[in-house]
């Protein structure tokens, strides 16, 4: 074996010969490699970006799972639960659940002297988790909850305030369709802004306790409870956790409850986002085909520049395993360099986008305004040694051409 090796590194670095014929396949061979694992990094960090900010910012909206009243729909317009200090406690003992926080929504209609829009109001209350909208909040600051009255100050999007013309410190009047109509007077406490626009255009924060004396509820009424899980990729096995944890209970009212992830209720995003990453797996295939093609035509025209030699290491008793084993450590060889490469140039752009956000995305259509990439090391890791072994693999079917080479004819090739 490591004969076999010692003449492989011989042949691949002997630099003596300068009229090789092999060396332009070789080269290509080597950019295939290159150009193809470099692809493949950057799809998989696209494709890994795009879920995770994507998810991102759906999830700050609506959490990962949300516990409502079994008879609502999928409107904003809600029945209200009253959560129970026992339900609550079973939420909060539930394993990968990290935070519980009540919710109540109700839409209306944002009047000013020259604009109006339809909104939701999202009440929220003291055990509200404000990271992600302190994230991206723009102006101002987030709202402060008094237990002793309620505030009339609401945190509004930055794309509501262009739409109303708007500012922090603005006032406005919102009207709610009940029976009679209703009204309420805000105040601009802070302006957020995130890519996900048709959010943006929706949600106003508030204090839940709005929405409780416009809907007629007692305190503790809600619209739903917010759950946050510590691992997204898990949600649907946690979701069942959580059905399973809910499922023969009901809240103090004797009311029925149902489970939805973020997944069930905004299903066309995650649709979405899977169609991506069919298309990486579907780069990755095309990818490695055209590496493994490259390397094999590679090889096949380095085992014919060498005839002369497999036919003198034949007739000096080389078996033609062993021959064999020269040529694809020679190849490895090849593989190897190319890989440099396709780490560098993969790697460096990745960085550079990640950031500089060099390359722009339209937030409309894409939900990001930049494209986002995002590559963990167990991924690079993956993506190399795999691209080793299948083009390796590739490689050995094409070598077995060797045992068909004879050495009284071969020894006379030039």
């Amino acid at each position: 074996m490591r004969a076999n090796l010692f003449i492989a590194r011989k042949l691949h670095f002997d630099e003596s010969d300068n009229r090789r014929m092999s060396r332009p396949a070789v080269r290509i061979a080597t950019v295939g490699i290159a150009v193809g694992l470099a692809v493949m990094l950057i799809a998989v960090a696209v494709v890994v970006g795009f879920k995770n900010e994507v998810g991102r910012q759906v999830i700050g909206f609506g959490s990962h799972i949300q516990i409502t009243n079994y008879g609502n729909g999928n409107n904003y317009e809600t029945l209200p639960i009253v959560p129970s200090a026992a339900l609550d406690s079973v939420l909060r003992h539930t394993p990968h659940i990290t935070h519980v926080q009540h919710i109540a929504t109700k839409p209306g209609i944002v009047k000013t002297q020259s604009d109006f829009d339809g909104i939701i109001l999202k009440g929220i209350d003291r055990r509200f988790n404000w990271t992600f909208f302190r994230e991206h909040l723009v102006a101002g600051d987030t709202i402060a909850l008094p237990d002793s009255a309620i505030t009339n100050d609401v945190l509004i999007s930055q794309t509501q305030a262009r739409l109303l013309h708007l500012s922090v410190g603005d006032k406005f009047t919102t009207y709610f369709m009940t029976d009679p109509v209703r009204a309420r007077r805000f105040t601009v406490r802070g302006i957020y802004a995130t890519t996900f626009t048709e959010f943006d255009k929706m949600f106003i924060l508030a204090d839940i306790r709005h929405i409780r004396r416009l809907n007629h509820w007692h305190n503790g009424e809600i619209s739903q409870i917010e759950l946050m899980v510590d691992d997204f990729d898990r949600i649907d096995a946690i979701e069942r956790e959580v059905f399973l944890a809910v499922a023969a209970r009901t809240d103090s009212d004797g009311t029925l409850l149902q489970t939805r992830s973020i997944k069930k209720i905004v299903p066309r995003v995650f649709e979405w986002l899977d169609m991506i990453d069919m298309n990486a797996w579907v780069i990755l295939a095309l990818m490695l085909a055209v590496a493994g093609f490259n390397m094999i035509s590679g090889l096949l025209i380095i085992i014919l520049e060498r005839t002369n030699t497999i036919g003198i290491l034949k007739a000096m008793g080389a078996r033609n395993s062993s021959i064999r084993h020269i040529f694809l450590y020679q190849a490895v060889f090849l593989i190897g360099k190319g890989m440099v490469w396709g780490n560098l140039v993969g790697v460096a752009l990745i960085l550079i986008q990640y950031y500089t956000h060099l390359i722009p995305l339209d937030a409309a259509a894409y939900y990001v305004d930049f494209v986002p990439v995002e590559l963990h090391f167990w991924q690079w890791l993956v993506i190399n040694i795999a691209t080793l072994c299948i083009t390796t693999l590739m490689l050995i079917v094409p070598s077995y051409i060797i045992t068909k080479i004879q050495p009284a004819k071969s020894i006379k090739f030039e």
